[in-house]
Formats: C-alpha cells, sequence, structure tokens
C-alpha cells in the first residue's frame, strides 16, 4: 500500500490534469506515463554509467544517439526551466527524442518494443503551468531505478483511476484476483507466459511477481494489509542468463487498443521490465498466427463483444460457429497453449451454461480434448465499479483427460461488493480457495459449510455439458428441531386457558 504522501500526492497530479483539460483518465495517464518514463531514462542511464565506471567498463550514454548529444532530454536538465520554454522544450525536442529510442535511424524501423508502441504517440499536455506542476509533483514521488517496488506502488494507484474505462468490455482485473489466478496455475522459471489481451499488462505483471516470489528468500518479503507484496527482488536467481531470459523470452502480450499497449509497455518497464514483448495484434483476426507456443496463459478478454464473421481465423471457426469474443478467445487459448500448458482465464457466466450450439461446442472441447481443472464461481460485485457481471474462472490443461472437476463459489475476495469497494478482509475467500487448490488431490469431500466440491466428468456430460456452479452444487438441509407432542399440547391447552379467561372478562364488562 502506497505511503499517504504519496498517494496525496498522485491525486494532486490527476487532479492538475482533470483542471487542465485531460478529464478522459485513459488520456491523462498515458501523458504522466510519458512523464515518469522521461525521468526514470535519465536515472537509469546516470546509474548504468556509475556502475561501468566502477567496474571499469565503458558505456555509452542513452542520450547519445548517431555521434549527437542529446544531454539537454535528460530530467535533470530541464526540469528547472521556465514553464513556457519547458512545454516547448519537451514537446518540439524530450519527446521526440523519446520517441526515436531503439529506432533505426537509417532506416526509420523501430527496433524494440518500446519504439514500436511509441510510433505513434502523442504529447498533448496544452499548459506550461500543468507541465511545470506536474514535473513538481512527480519528482516528489522520487521515483528511482532502486525502489521498482514503489514504481510499481504508484503506476497501479495511477491505473485506479481507469474506473471510467470499460468501453469494448475492457476493464481492470483487480490485483487480488489476478494473484489467486497467478497461484491457480503457478508459472515457473522457463514458463513462456501470454495474455492475449493484455490491456494494461496486470496478468504479465502478476506472472512476473509469482515468479519473483518463488525465487525470493522469505526474510526479505513483506506483506502489506491488502496483500501487496514488496521486497520481491528475486536473490534465489544468480544466473544472469537466466535473468535474460526472464527479461525478454518469457512474457508476452497482445491487444488491438495502441493506447493499452503503451501504458501496458510503461507499466511492466517500471515494474522492472525493460523490454516488454508486447504487439499490437487482434489475436482473433486472420493476421494472428494460432500455434502452440506458451506453456502458461492468464487472460480477462472482452466480454459482450463480436468481430466480423469474414475476419475471424479460420483455425478458430472451425471449432464454433460464433461472433462471440468470449467463445472464440477459450478456443483461442486452447489453441496457444503446448500440450501440457496451464490457462486461467475470466469468463462470463454465459459461457458456463449458455444453450447455444456454439456454448456446447466450446464447452465439450474443454472437457473432452482437455483436462478441466477447475470452475471458480465469482460473486458478481467483483468488477464493480466497472461492470456488474456475474463471471468464472476457468483453469484447463491442454491435452489430457477430464475425470472430475473442481468447483469453488467465492462469495467475497475481501472488499465490499459495491461500487465503493472498500476493504473487507474478514470476507475472503481467495486464501482458502488457493489452500483448497493446492490440497484439492487429497481432498475427497466438503465438510459442511465449506464452499468446494467436485463434479464427475459423467455428470457434466449428462447434463450437455453444462458447466455452471449452480447446476451441480450441493444442497445443505438444516434439521427442524421440533418440540415433544406433550409440551406442543400443554402449549394448546395453555393458549385455550387464556382465551377463555379473556371471554369470562368479556362477559363480566358487558353485564
Amino acid at each position: 500500500m502506497l505511503a499517504a504522501e504519496l498517494k496525496s500526492t498522485i491525486k494532486k497530479i490527476w487532479n492538475l490534469f482533470w483542471s487542465g483539460g485531460i478529464a478522459n483518465p485513459l488520456t491523462a495517464i498515458e501523458q504522466i506515463s510519458y512523464l515518469i518514463f522521461i525521468k526514470r531514462l535519465d536515472d537509469m542511464d546516470q546509474k548504468r554509467r556509475q556502475d561501468a565506471e566502477w567496474a571499469d567498463e565503458p558505456y555509452t550514454s542513452m542520450f547519445e544517439v548517431d555521434g549527437k548529444n542529446y544531454d539537454d532530454c535528460r530530467w535533470s536538465q530541464f526540469q528547472n526551466r521556465e514553464a513556457g520554454d519547458m512545454l516547448e522544450h519537451v514537446r518540439d525536442r524530450v519527446f521526440p527524442f523519446i520517441k526515436r529510442l531503439g529506432t533505426n535511424s537509417e532506416t526509420g524501423v523501430a527496433e524494440t518494443k518500446f519504439s514500436e508502441m511509441m510510433k505513434d504517440a502523442v504529447f498533448i499536455i496544452p499548459k506550461p503551468s500543468l507541465l511545470a506542476e506536474a514535473v513538481e509533483h512527480i519528482n516528489e514521488l522520487k521515483i528511482t531505478d532502486q525502489n521498482l517496488d514503489t514504481q510499481g506502488d504508484i503506476y497501479e494507484h495511477l491505473l485506479d483511476e481507469l474506473k471510467t474505462s470499460g468501453k469494448n468490455g475492457q476493464f481492470r482485473t483487480p490485483r487480488q484476483i489476478i494473484r489467486t489466478m497467478c497461484e491457480l496455475v503457478n508459472p515457473k522459471l522457463g514458463n513462456r507466459i501470454c495474455d492475449p489481451a493484455c490491456g494494461t499488462g496486470g496478468f504479465l505483471i502478476g506472472a512476473y511477481q509469482h515468479l519473483l516470489r518463488a525465487n525470493t528468500s522469505p526474510n526479505l518479503i513483506k506483506m502489506e494489509e491488502d496483500g501487496t507484496e514488496h521486497g520481491l527482488v528475486g536473490d534465489k536467481i544468480t544466473d544472469s542468463k537466466v535473468w535474460s531470459m526472464i527479461k525478454n523470452e518469457t512474457f508476452y502480450g497482445h491487444d488491438f487498443d495502441t493506447t493499452m499497449l503503451r501504458i501496458a509497455c510503461m507499466n511492466m518497464m517500471l515494474h522492472g521490465l525493460d523490454n516488454p514483448q508486447i504487439s499490437y495484434t487482434d489475436a482473433l483476426s486472420k493476421n494472428y498466427t494460432v500455434e502452440e507456443q506458451y506453456d502458461v496463459i492468464l487472460a480477462n478478454p472482452p466480454f459482450k463483444g463480436s468481430i466480423d464473421k469474414g475476419d475471424i481465423h479460420d483455425a478458430l471457426r472451425r471449432d464454433a460457429s460464433t461472433t462471440k469474443t468470449e467463445l472464440l478467445f477459450v478456443l483461442l487459448i486452447e489453441g496457444l497453449l503446448v500440450t501440457g500448458g496451464q490457462a486461467a482465464l475470466i469468463v462470463p457466466d454465459g459461457v458456463l451454461f449458455g444453450s447455444s450450439n456454439a456454448h456446447k461446442s466450446v464447452r465439450k472441447k474443454l472437457i473432452d480434448e482437455n483436462q478441466l481443472d477447475g470452475v471458480i464461481s465469482l460473486p458478481p460485485g467483483v468488477f464493480k465499479p466497472y461492470a456488474g457481471v456475474s463471471t468464472a474462472i476457468l483453469v484447463f490443461s491442454k491435452g489430457g483427460t477430464t475425470k472430475k472437476v473442481f468447483y469453488y463459489d467465492v462469495k467475497g475476495d475481501g472488499y465490499s461488493l459495491d461500487d465503493k469497494r472498500d476493504p473487507r478482509p474478514d470476507e475472503n475467500d481467495l486464501p482458502d480457495l488457493i489452500k483448497k487448490w493446492k490440497e484439492r488431490r487429497k481432498l475427497k469431500g466438503p465438510k459442511k459449510g465449506e464452499n468446494w466440491f467436485w463434479v464427475t466428468k459423467k455428470e457434466i456430460e449428462e447434463n450437455d455439458h453444462d458447466l455452471s456452479l449452480n447446476r451441480y452444487k450441493p444442497i445443505e438441509y438444516e434439521e427442524t428441531k421440533y418440540d415433544p407432542p406433550g409440551k406442543i399440547i400443554d402449549r394448546l391447552l395453555d393458549t385455550e386457558r387464556d382465551i377463555q379467561k379473556d371471554l369470562e372478562e368479556l362477559k363480566g364488562m358487558l353485564g
């Protein structure tokens, strides 16, 4: 959790942009991201120069490009300029410089994912006073290369302001749900991890932090009240080749919203992934190559969307005749997994019980051609204030055989289920879900009051491959205790005597 002063500073930045005429949260966070990146670029370059000098190694500054010096683009160089001069300098000199980073100067071709994402970026801060005050407040945040925890927390708090987003079914997945889904599939070093509808990159960052947690000494990890973990340094990873693999060959994301991709790129870089492997792609279209290539997929694909039938990839159309994105993404994710790979994805409840041929075909494929491991029902308020739709987490392994499916009914995630989403630590089933999931192979059946149960493949087949939790949830009967007959008779006789007494009194009153 961010310190109160940091939260206060971030709130000031938001208020600045709102009053400065940038009221769209998505646009505001994009512009703030550019400023944070410009500052971090200067910090990173200075630290790497110091490290090179200490090791007596040569170093070429990031601000030296094709023999030209761009030191005036350093945050430390322009931050004290007069407001009007600063705006002109950042807009016309600094921003074009960072857009060209990673671009081949001769061919103009983007050679890094960052430069690819920045091709169409636009700097739109309109007022000198807005830029000058934003620079001042960003300095107060003390973002450096040594405090990745704080950088990540700052960005997560900025992303909280995306509550007005939600068009095309896009909305942020709460961090506690991301952490839980990472626990369910348990990604490991060497896995290739993907989110084919990555949005702001939350699942990829969650998976990265999961890997770090598994490779960080327990005494270094500090747990905050809201479940946020600090000190995830990965100190057990000592091989530089493994670090290179993590940074460059582990995390892959796709999306068709360029603004979201730029935000995802900045988000991942601020969490320590300097070269995020994300791309502008409509993963459902014919332009995307659907092939088995990932070990783990974590996703919250768009709901309620549709795609033109002619644009759908042929590999997806073979399995179900539909234009519904929630069904197509299930098929896509199954197709992208290597045999034995695991996926955890969020789907609207309609996917579980829809009666169309396409719905049934998708569920039958999961059951008959793969190992459906779990169906986790989430309460409707989990995605408020974005949406109140009922959802579930599907967990499955590519290939294998489904024998029985683990079901869990999550009734609370540690927050109120209204638009406020206030903390409710006593109403949190997620820790128990994770515990039961890890123990599930030893579990025979639920005890009274527990939220989990098993459903066999045979039961699912007998119910036309319906996967909805309420179809199978055990009915708990409460025994009603009745008084013995003698006691009931005594009570009736007492009542009769009381009535007779009242009648006698009434007769006396009437004379």
